[in-house]
């Protein structure tokens, strides 16, 4: 990873617009494309001001037709450009998904490697922000199954700049999730001008021998509440941000649980069919008789988020996960 020297304070919307104004100060092929990403700065201002410095020829409103956006998108990726397309709400993004799984990711095999879509499609996700209904839908799971697709979550201000830069300059698809109640919950130190972060590997937020946390955006904050908890209580907890969820750190997931002999996974998306199931199948491939309990997982339910009057039952909270983590101790 090559780091900029000097830091600044940056909440995470504000380290995406960076990275955004970054990589179109560095080549001029990169073009962002959205609803509303131009005069108006994007429904959560992840752009804001980039109209003014970079013009509509390269900050481009699109009418309300996901499907168009990305297919679009898919042909300026072919032809030379690089394009950034903002998808409002990850809810939204089901009328293009065609798109992205018959054709983004399968050009390169299609045409034998001879043209590749450098295209990054970032999308606001996820629960705990009180948006109504198809607002809050955490799906990555399904496009973690698409060949050819990376997956990408940041979970803090720093992490977010480095992947968006790293995405935009992957020379395949990229789908860039951003957790939306994280946007403004905190600063964090971001480096000034342009570095990078490897796709495909997670980090260890914290450092235990007991039991290995595994999480993602927003619930990486959860996971981080619940370790602390535990560790007043002597338990030690190994946290673990994967970062990427296609392709995960098969290697990182390992060392940690074949450390501590035990596993906790943490989720908002439903249970069934999560990436929080592949992470137990990389565990049980790869240090089975390492494991001293049985895998906990703390996720939502297998239902659509609720309104925002039972949101706070529906997601994984540092208490649920305490327990989850005790359990598999006390096994």
């Amino acid at each position: 990873m090559s780091i900029a020297v000097n830091m600044k304070k940056l909440t995470m919307v504000q380290a995406i617009t960076e990275a955004l104004k970054v990589m179109l100060e560095e080549d001029e092929s990169v073009l962002v494309l959205g609803e509303d990403v131009g005069r108006n700065g994007g429904v959560f201002r992840a752009t804001d001001g980039l109209y003014e410095l970079f013009c509509d020829d390269r900050i481009i409103d699109t009418p309300l037709a996901e499907s168009g956006l990305i297919g679009t998108s898919i042909g300026l990726a072919m032809n030379g450009f690089i394009p950034v397309v903002e998808i409002q709400f990850l809810g939204f993004i089901y009328p293009g998904f065609n798109q992205i799984m018959t054709h983004a990711t399968r050009i390169r095999t299609r045409t034998q490697s001879r043209y590749t879509v450098p295209l990054t499609i970032r999308v606001p996700y996820g629960a705990g922000v009180r948006a109504p209904e198809i607002h809050s839908d955490s799906t990555e799971a399904l496009f973690a199954h698409i060949p050819g697709l990376k997956v990408v979550v940041p979970s803090t201000p720093h992490d977010a700049k480095g992947l968006l830069i790293s995405s935009i300059k992957d020379p395949d698809p990229v789908l860039f999730l951003e957790p939306m109640r994280m946007y403004r919950t905190g600063k964090g130190d971001v480096p000034t001008g342009s570095y990078t972060i490897p796709l495909g590997k997670g980090y260890r937020r914290r450092n235990g021998s007991d039991v290995s946390l595994f999480a993602w955006g927003a619930m990486m904050k959860v996971a981080e509440q619940a370790a602390e908890k535990a560790a007043s209580n002597g338990i030690e907890c190994d946290v673990i941000d994967l970062r990427c969820l296609y392709p995960l750190d098969k290697e990182l997931i390992s060392e940690s649980v074949q450390k501590t002999g035990r596993a906790v996974i943490i989720h908002e998306a439903a249970s069934s069919g999560g990436v929080g199931s592949e992470v137990i199948s990389i565990i049980n491939d790869t240090s089975f008789l390492y494991m001293k309990s049985p895998i906990k997982k703390v996720t939502g339910y297998d239902a659509p988020v609720p309104l925002f009057t039972l949101e706070d039952d529906y997601l994984p909270d540092a208490s649920k996960v305490l327990q989850a983590i005790e359990e598999t101790v006390r096994f």
